[in-house]
């Protein structure tokens, strides 16, 4: 084939053409003396240019013709090119699998298990396996049988005289032989064993379900029994030893490699219970401890290897448990568990190339499918199967899923497994990754039947095919419902109203008639509003269920919907922002406050669907819109009304974005800085409060007095309040300061500031829609029995003179929040030297302070509450650690700058940086004080009212919990963590406050 030089021969352009990705390598190759018979044959080229890697396929072809003996060399050329039937089957092996070109090439004579054509051989079962694999004796042989098995199995699968449903099918077949092979193995090793105990081999997962992969786990539980006359413990020891050898026979790798790994963790107990126990022991086991994952495992169970009536008897027995779970107590915490994606532990560079685990990947549909079978199996038989395709369409045909929907899962799937397929098939490893490099794909692409621009058609069509798994993985769940009550389509197969209550059950609705009823009332009809309702549903439904109390926000949705659904941008919003719905879906199913807020202004919803919509408002820009309501208002209720409906909108706005960011959304995961969550609320709640007291001060001023009040006055925030820190549902305390202005006596200063205080007051607390802001001056001086208002001077005389050591520890949170500003510096500057007294606290005032939180402690703590438990006053919550920060703030304040801050954290972290507190101590302190402020916030968030104590409602707590970051079913998990940070701080607390310790 010699050519002149700088021109290709005509063989080089031929190769091209047929598919060859490096033609001169295929040149020389074909130059071999071995293929020297074969070389020009038309056919054989045109038959290397049809497999997914025609230059692969000719390397393995060489491998095989150059180990042959000489004999056989010709026989094997010869009958290549006579006989399409081999031709198509082992070129295409070769093109497709490097592993199975290896095997022939350690094996050249295997190339005749594909030389027949009988019609037996297109549909081989257990039986025709068995038989394959008959003459194995021992592990090596085992594996050589196998692959040969194998070579014939793939060979009907790449030329697509099987289809994906067949070949699994044979694949697990194969796998079944396999293991009777194997365990045949072990018995005539161990006759003595053997004749022990009665030993079967029940397969799961793919196995189970007669759907394998090519390189898969073989997934199976061990039932034992003793023979008649034999001690049970020696029996089930007689048969562990067979069991293990059994496995070990399929996961060894030997010099013929291995077969795959036998996996038995499915079994009770996982890898800590035994291997093999009896019938009465497994059935104890799931009777009393198994959860809901392992039933749902239990679906595929089928027997396999070993005694055939003891394998049928377990089937048997375990069948009314699995068709039995959704019956189960704990069967909807678990549920929702399962539907959540297990793709934590997958590597951020590889979830976009996870066929199995990834988003749209093959775990959505079968767990889908699956959990469907478990909510309607216990009541139509006919889903009663292991393959995830015949479930797929008997769930179909039965109404439980729409025939629309299942025909596109049905579609995707057999597409998703095919490349799964291939992709192991290449070098039989155990991998479901789609590969990166480029001729990988390639020959991904070609064994799959794209051939003009393979790795573009692939990397289409798989996107195509994750997307629909993607959009319908959890709308099938939902939109039989809608089809149930909405009754569009007369002659189509749907669910029952019965049928539908115990899925909406199954998912997690306490009231499933009240949900049916409000589907009817949100989907019904022709009207484009209830379509886009029936478009939008399915998704929202998944999100309800999501949370939880899914009948709230399936009844918050109807009434929004009610209150909205003829103004044309709102069901827009939610169609076309797909954050605006999940945001939504979130918000109203997460407890009662931020629905609550959002019902008396449905247009707030608006907020959901903005990008910088959960942002909070600056104080700046609220008290600037504040002070201009007020200025348009035509008097004081009217203009405060106003202020109050800015003060609901907002605080909408930060529930919202508290609870958003604590569950997180489908693109954006939770916020994992829980003390960010907790100083935002505080900042944006104190900020709000700060401009509505004063929006309600100049309301309060201008009805009377004009622009100008008598007397300079200003509103001082103490506590929770003056500490940016307050939680939903605090009350703003406060100090009120005023100096008569030059020629105001202080008689008409002293009524005119009253008479503001008590407006402010009455203003804020009048019954309206909106909620009250509740003022609260009893850290005044003299308590409730002192006046309400006092001028600067009356404070510095009364400080001076009879001020106590816990009037100067209250005065730590004194900040200037509303009103004239220079006097509030003021009262600032005149209560520093009080709070950070020069040289610290004396002894006899430290003891003060210890003895007033000792005191607390045992008189405030409200009777049968768990102190353990209470976030405010209880072991190691917020009043432990802010009394021991104040405690370090008065000793140490005058000297340390960064301890002169009203907020706690930041007077931590200063402590922590003067190094008058260790780093270890601080971190324990300000995890506690995170995790107690967050529980108050989330009890006001579910429960529309403040508490300070875990609630004892089940399904608040699981709000509560579900708030903090646990999964369902985990609330005991929740509050041992709670008991546990706590206590550690308030060893802290024993040894910094209480304690010789600073």
């Amino acid at each position: 084939m010699t050519t002149a030089p700088g021109r290709r021969s005509s063989t080089f352009t031929r190769l091209l053409r047929h598919g060859f990705t490096d033609p001169s390598a295929a040149e020389q190759l074909l130059d071999l003396d071995a293929l020297a018979s074969v070389r020009s044959d038309p056919v054989l080229l045109e038959a290397l240019g049809a497999t997914a890697d025609p230059d692969l396929a000719l390397r393995g072809l060489v491998r095989i013709v150059e180990a042959g003996e000489e004999s056989e060399r010709q026989v094997l050329l010869d009958t290549l090119v006579t006989a399409k039937p081999l031709r198509d089957r082992l070129l295409g092996v070769l093109g497709a699998s490097e592993a199975l070109g290896d095997h022939l090439a350690r094996h050249p004579r295997d190339w005749q298990a594909l030389v027949t054509y009988e019609s037996a051989d297109l549909h081989p079962g257990v039986a025709e396996f068995e038989q394959g694999l008959a003459d194995a004796v021992d592990p090596d042989s085992l594996r050589v049988a196998y692959r040969r098995c194998l070579l014939t199995l793939a060979a009907r699968d790449v030329c697509g005289t099987t289809g994906l449903a067949q070949t699994a099918a044979e694949l697990a077949d194969l796998a079944t032989a396999t293991l009777r092979a194997a365990l045949a193995i072990a018995r005539t090793a161990a006759p003595e064993d053997a004749a022990q105990c009665r030993l079967a081999v029940v397969a799961m997962g793919k196995c189970g379900g007669r759907e394998l992969n090519y390189i898969s786990d073989v997934d199976v539980i061990f039932v034992g029994e003793a023979r008649d006359g034999v001690d049970e413990t020696k029996a089930m020891q007689a048969a562990t030893r067979l069991a293990a050898h059994m496995m070990r026979i399929c996961s060894d790798t030997t010099v013929e490699g291995t077969i795959w790994e036998v996996d038995a963790n499915l079994r009770p107990e996982g890898r800590n219970g035994p291997l093999v126990r009896t019938l009465s022991s497994h059935l104890a086991y799931y009777q009393r401890w198994a959860k809901t994952w392992e039933f749902q495992a239990l679906l595929k169970a089928r027997a396999v290897a070993g005694d055939p009536e003891l394998g049928a008897e377990y089937v048997d027995a375990v069948s009314p448990l699995v068709w039995g779970a959704a019956d189960r107590e704990n069967f909807v915490p678990d549920v929702q568990k399962m539907r959540r994606r297990v793709v934590d532990n997958i590597p951020a560079d590889r979830i976009e190339r996870e066929l199995k685990l990834g988003p749209g990947g093959l775990r959505d549909v079968e767990f889908a499918v699956q959990l469907l079978q478990l909510v309607h199996g216990r009541s139509d038989a006919s889903l009663h199967s292991g393959s995830t395709l015949e479930a797929l369409r008997a769930l179909a045909e039965g109404g439980y899923v729409g025939r629309a929907d299942a025909a596109q899962l049905d579609e995707a799937y057999r597409f998703l497994r095919a490349m799964e397929h291939r992709i192991q098939l290449y070098r039989l490893r155990r991998t479901h990754l789609v590969p990166e490099d480029e001729a990988d794909l390639r020959r991904l692409g070609r064994s799959l039947g794209m051939r003009t621009d393979p790795v573009a058609e692939l990397n289409k069509a798989w996107k195509r095919h994750a997307s629909v798994v993607r959009r319908l993985h959890e709308k099938i769940f939902y939109r039989p419902l809608l089809d149930a009550v909405a009754q569009l389509a007369p002659g189509e197969s749907r669910l029952s109203a019965k049928a539908a209550a115990i899925r909406l059950e199954a998912l997690g609705y306490a009231d499933p008639a009240a949900a049916l009823r409000h589907l009817e009332a949100l989907s019904s009809g022709v009207t484009r509003k209830a379509a886009i309702q029936r478009t939008l549903l399915p998704v929202l439904l998944g999100w309800f269920a999501d949370s939880a109390d899914p009948d709230a926000g399936l009844l918050g949705f109807r009434k929004v919907s009610d209150a909205l659904g003829k103004t044309p941008w709102y069901l827009r919003l939610l169609r076309d922002e797909g954050a605006a719905a999940e945001n939504l879906a979130r918000v109203l199913s997460a407890g009662r406050l931020a629905p609550d807020l959002l019902m008396r202004a449905p247009e707030a919803v608006a907020i959901l669907g903005d990008p910088e919509g959960l942002t909070p408002r600056t104080r700046e820009h609220l008290e600037q819109e504040v002070l201009a309501a007020v200025g348009r208002a035509g008097d004081a209720e009217s203009a405060v009304a106003v202020v109050r409906g800015v003060r609901r909108r907002e605080l909408f706005r930060t529930t919202a974005a508290d609870l958003i960011g604590s569950y997180g959304t489908e693109d954006s995961p939770a916020e994992q800085d829980h003390g960010a969550l907790v100083d935002r609320v505080g900042s944006a709640v104190t900020d709000l409060n700060a401009a509505t007291i004063a929006g309600a001060l100049r309301a309060a001023v201008r009805d009377r007095w004009g622009d100008t009040l008598p007397t300079r006055f200003a509103v001082i925030g103490m506590g929770r309040f003056g500490g940016h820190e307050l939680s939903y549902g605090s009350d703003a305390d406060v100090l009120f300061v005023h100096q008569p202005r030059e020629g105001v006596s202080d008689e008409e200063a002293g009524r005119a500031a009253n008479a503001v205080v008590g407006e402010m007051r009455r203003l804020l607390q009048l019954p309206t829609a909106d909620p009250p802001l509740l003022i609260d001056a009893d850290l005044r001086p003299e308590g409730r029995t002192g006046p309400m208002v006092r001028t600067l001077k009356s404070y510095e005389a009364y400080y001076r003179r009879w001020s106590l050591v816990w009037e100067s520890q209250a005065l730590l949170r004194a900040e200037h929040m509303a009103g004239d500003a220079e006097l509030g510096r003021a009262f600032v500057e005149l209560v520093d030297p009080l709070r950070y007294p020069m040289e610290g606290l004396g002894e006899d005032a430290v003891r003060e302070i210890r003895r007033l939180k000792a005191r607390m402690e045992s008189e405030r703590m409200p009777r049968g509450a768990d102190p353990t438990l209470h976030a405010k006053l209880g072991r190691g919550g917020l009043s432990d650690v802010e009394w021991t920060v104040q405690l370090i703030q008065m000793q140490h304040g005058w000297a340390e700058p960064g301890l002169r801050t009203t907020r706690t954290r930041e007077a931590l972290a200063a402590a922590c940086a003067a190094d008058l507190i260790p780093a270890e101590d601080a971190q324990t302190l300000d995890e506690a004080w995170v995790l107690a402020a967050r529980v108050r916030n989330a009890v006001m968030l579910v429960r529309g009212r403040p508490g300070d104590t875990f609630p004892s409602d089940a399904r608040e707590l699981a709000a509560v919990g579900r708030y903090l970051g646990y999964e369902p079913g985990h609330v005991g998990d929740m509050l041992d963590d709670y008991r546990r940070i706590t206590r550690r701080a308030r060893a802290v607390v024993e040894e910094r406050f209480y304690g010789a310790a600073g």
